[in-house]
Parts: C-alpha cells; structure tokens; sequence
C-alpha cells in the first residue's frame, strides 16, 4: 500500500480511503465489520462518512453509518489511533438534519458533538463541510445557466463562513477535531476559506472531497492545481461514477440491491446516453486490458497527479477486494492512450 501526505496535516493516508456511505442500508453491521477488517489487513488507514450517511439519505436512518462504525471503533478501541476518522456536517435542504438549514457557526459545535457521541471516540481526525450553503455546480449541476454566481451575496457568504472557520478553530482547540476539510466546493470557496483561516490565525483546510472519475473530470486541471499548489490533498469521491463505471447498469441492467434500485438513486443526473457510451468504450479497453472496467477507473483516478487518496466504496467484500486490486495495477501505454482518447471525447459525460 502507498501512504501519501494528507495536505498540510502531516497525517499520513493509504492512497485508499474507506467509504462507508452503504452502512446502515445496504450494508448490515457484519457487512461493515467485514469491510473494515479486509481494509485495515489490506493497509488502508483512513476512512470516510458523514452525518447525513447511509444514503440514500432519509430520516429513519439518518447517521446510522456514524453509529455502525462507533460500534466497530467500540470493540477495536486499540485499533482507534492508527486510523484516521473523516466525518462531515450536512449542508442545507434535508429537512430532518436541523429543520434544512445551512451550516452556521453554532451548528458545528453541536453537529461535532453528535458524531462524536455516534462514532464512540474523543475525536475526529478530520471534520468537513459537506456542501457549501451558497449555490455551487455539484452534483450535476455545473452545466452553463445551472448555476448562477451574479445571484450570490458576496458579503453575507463571506460572513457565514467567517462564523464557521471560527468555530472549527475553537473545535479544534477543544480537541474534539485535529483538522477540518472541505467536500464539493469550488476554486473561490477554497481561495475565502484560505484567506479567512490566515486573518482569524485558524489552521487552514487539509483536504477537500469532491466528485470525480473518468465520467467527469470537471477539477482537472484547475481546482486540482490549487489544491496541490496550497498544500490541500485532492479526494476523489465517486470514482467509479455511482457504480456506472463498473458496467454493472449497462443497457438498462438494474442488479437486485445495487444503488440504482434504491429510491433517490435510479441513476439520478449519472445515466445519460453520453455517460453509457463512454461506459461502454472503457469496458473495451478494460478487457483488452485484462482487468475489470472498476479497476481500470480506479486505476486512471490514483495516477491523476494532486489526487492523494481515491474514496472507494462496496457493498460486499468481493467488490471492495476488487477495488483494492486495482491500485496495484498499471495501466499499459497502450490503454493509457485510450483512455485519454475517450476522455477527451466524453470530458463530461454527465
């Protein structure tokens, strides 16, 4: 296993990251002891979730992801220290996590609280915002019109996110996190962030999660760049585009219990005929390749230069050793070109 600088937290991480957003739903406390035991013999050392998690996101499971690895964590408690512990607060617009408000100053220290009572342990390594609370192009929306940034209040967002790097600052005093991380955010978020943390004398930002995979490349080059340049380790989430990649849901396959079956899901913004053609052009090169089309994207995502540690998440520990195989593949120049082929034809597939 590789172990790659996570920013400038001086935390060293496996180039793969556990997600864990599949526990509480479609995965049973045994699933994620299972997976947790695979990870950590296989060398993987940090792993990822979030409040809001499992998803697809409702109330009578809200933050059971949370609770499934504090009952891990409750039973490993030796085993704590050597891992590094993600964990996120929502943004605005789910109605049963703070009525659907945004993240606000008093939020964080309340919110960091819950987790922590949930994940059964002193401390997270690294506390994210999940989404930011201005209208941002994630989650599919980064086509031109979708978004609009001359609707954006400068100064009242400036202000929020004030509030909130002070109180991710008293946070980390407390000693309740060790550092703090940014998730689907874009150049200018990061820039304010940086440039609040240094006025308020807050440790900066160490990470920032964002969607990405050979179906959309929308960060390189330019977030990326910044991430890498500002000493912020790129994490890409989704890479195999909600399971598209894998061929798993080509020519309308819909396999019992996979994500797509789940309410919410069922392809979301993801299944376009673009994102199925390109699909189908790397499972070809996979083939040819000798690997399964997952290990093939996931394999491309680890050897993109400023990404620093690939979330990757399964449903089976057959899939998940699947993926970890995948990081110790290397790609033949000869697919290398055809992947880059494709990418160039289908930079944004969805």
């Amino acid at each position: 296993m590789k172990y790659n600088q996570l920013g400038s937290s001086g935390i060293s991480v496996s180039e793969i990251c556990l997600g864990t957003m599949t526990w509480g739903i479609q995965n049973t406390q045994q699933d994620a002891d299972a997976q947790m035991s695979l990870a950590l013999d296989s060398g993987i050392n940090v792993m990822d979730t979030a409040e809001m998690y499992p998803v697809p996101p409702n109330a009578p499971t809200y933050a059971d992801t949370e609770r499934t690895i504090g009952n891990w964590l409750s039973r490993h408690q030796s085993k704590r220290e050597k891992l590094v512990i993600m964990s996120k607060i929502a943004g605005g617009g789910i109605s049963w996590i703070r009525d659907g408000a945004g993240i606000t100053e008093q939020a964080i220290s309340s919110s960091i609280d819950a987790s922590l009572k949930r994940l059964q342990t002193d401390y997270i390594d690294v506390y994210q915002l999940h989404w930011p609370n201005r209208p941002t192009p994630h989650f599919g929306k980064q086509w031109v019109g979708m978004t609009n940034p001359t609707q954006i209040d400068k100064e009242h967002e400036i202000h929020q996110m004030r509030g909130i790097v002070l109180a991710l600052g008293e946070a980390i005093k407390a000693g309740k996190i060790r550092h703090w991380g940014l998730s689907d955010d874009t150049p200018w978020g990061i820039h304010t962030f940086l440039t609040l943390c240094d006025e308020a004398n807050v440790p900066r930002p160490v990470s920032i999660q964002n969607e990405f995979s050979l179906l959309h490349a929308k960060d390189w080059p330019y977030l990326i760049e910044m991430c890498h340049l500002e000493d912020i380790a790129y994490l890409p989430w989704s890479p195999l585009a909600t399971g598209m990649l894998s061929g798993k849901y080509q020519n309308g396959a819909r396999p019992e219990g996979s994500r797509w079956t789940y309410v919410q899901r069922q392809g979301l913004f993801r299944d376009t005929e673009m994102a199925n053609e390109a699909t189908a052009h790397y499972a070809n090169i996979a083939r040819k390749e000798g690997i399964s089309p997952a290990q093939l994207a996931l394999a491309w995502c680890k050897n993109v230069p400023g990404v620093s540690s690939t979330i990757i998440g399964a449903t089976s520990t057959a899939q998940l050793q699947e993926n970890i195989e995948a990081f110790s593949k290397v790609l033949s120049a000869e697919a290398t070109e055809a992947i880059d082929r494709t990418l160039q034809r289908y930079p944004l597939a969805f």
